[in-house]
């Protein structure tokens, strides 16, 4: 049995793929484009697994995927690649249009032409994972309930837009062509193998080298966060055991303050690798807000327990000590990442803010 999954070598791919094959040991055929957040070394414990087949590839590349779903013969996709990065999509947004849209809807005709000529037995069985963001649903009020499954979608960025309308796509594939569809909408990510761009790595990276910690605005934008590994498990458990047709939530029960992360992360490294220049809190740099900044996300993921008894298993001091720990014991894997064009983007973000 087979599984294909794109976009495997990025963060919460590559986790995704390394939990898999230690806990399910089902063959992963593994499509990734490697663009500048697709990292192979993610997955180098994997070398010369038989269970783990890598295709560098272009999920919008329709010949590909039709000739990898031909020969590979896989019993579910599970649908990662995308774009993920607000900042990247308000600068280009034209990229997240291609891969996250395009790419989505690539990947949906590819699958319904597969699905569509398989035996009956494999046909009621086969499964399209589509795994997105809460930030589709836009932004919350202080006082407002968490997210839903049934909140309206609110898109408030290129990003978000863009996944918003792969969602639609995949549901009306669904409802239109009879695709045994499944979509998760995720909270924010963190732990191993997450490029320095996003928030928490950004902080790590940056304190390490004693650089400015930047944070947008007043910094008390809140967001739900949620251990990759637990992301993981949430996805292994919609896909063996999720409804057709339907939306789970996973969230880590763990809201907190962009603020309130930046000290918790400067207090782990005070603790853990102190610096002889004083606490890493004095690197803290409030800088211009990032334009139309959603003020709080807030996942309500009791739908994905009361149907497939799926909880967090970190909470969010566990996970944030093992997040900081790894990154302070593969310094190689950090420095290989922080290319030139990492840099460029770091200087065309921060500096003219």
């Amino acid at each position: 049995m087979t599984i294909l999954v794109t976009g495997g070598a990025g963060f919460i791919g590559s986790n995704f793929v390394l939990d898999w094959i230690a806990q399910v040991g089902e063959r992963v055929l593994n499509l990734d484009a490697l663009t500048y957040a697709g990292n192979l070394r993610n997955l180098a414990s994997l070398q010369g697994d038989e269970r783990h087949v890598f295709v560098h590839g272009d999920i919008c590349d329709r010949t590909l995927v039709d000739k990898l779903l031909a020969e590979h013969r896989p019993r579910a996709v599970v649908h990662f690649a995308a774009e993920s990065h607000v900042d990247r999509s308000i600068h280009g947004p034209g990229a997240f249009m291609r891969t996250n849209v395009e790419g989505t809807f690539t990947l949906l005709e590819a699958a319904r032409g597969y699905w569509g000529g398989l035996k009956e037995e494999d046909k009621s069985a086969f499964r399209f994972l589509h795994v997105s963001t809460d930030e589709v649903y836009g932004s919350l009020a202080p006082d407002a309930p968490a997210f839903t499954e049934d909140h309206p979608y609110e898109p408030n960025s290129p990003y978000s837009a863009s996944k918003a309308a792969s969602d639609h796509l995949v549901r009306a594939w669904h409802h239109t062509y009879g695709l045994p569809v499944l979509t998760t909408n995720c909270s924010n990510n963190y732990g191993p193998y997450h490029f320095p761009e996003k928030l928490i790595p950004l902080l790590i990276v940056n304190a390490l080298a004693g650089k400015p910690l930047p944070v947008y605005g007043d910094g008390r934008q809140i967001r739900d966060w949620l251990y990759v590994k637990d992301h993981c498990s949430g996805i292994r458990a919609v896909l063996a055991g999720g409804r057709v047709g339907q939306t789970y939530n996973i969230g880590g029960w763990n809201e907190q303050a962009n603020i309130d992360i930046v000290h918790k992360v400067c207090g782990l490294l005070d603790e853990l690798r102190p610096d002889p220049a004083g606490p890493y809190a004095r690197l803290v740099t409030h800088v211009a807000d990032r334009p139309g900044h959603d003020r709080r996300y807030a996942i309500d993921a009791r739908k994905l327990e009361r149907e497939l008894g799926w909880r967090p298993a970190e909470t969010f001091d566990s996970g944030i000590r093992k997040t900081v720990q790894w990154y302070l014991d593969h310094p190689d894997w950090v420095a290989e990442v922080q290319s030139g064009a990492y840099r460029d983007w770091l200087d065309r973000n921060y500096t003219t803010r």
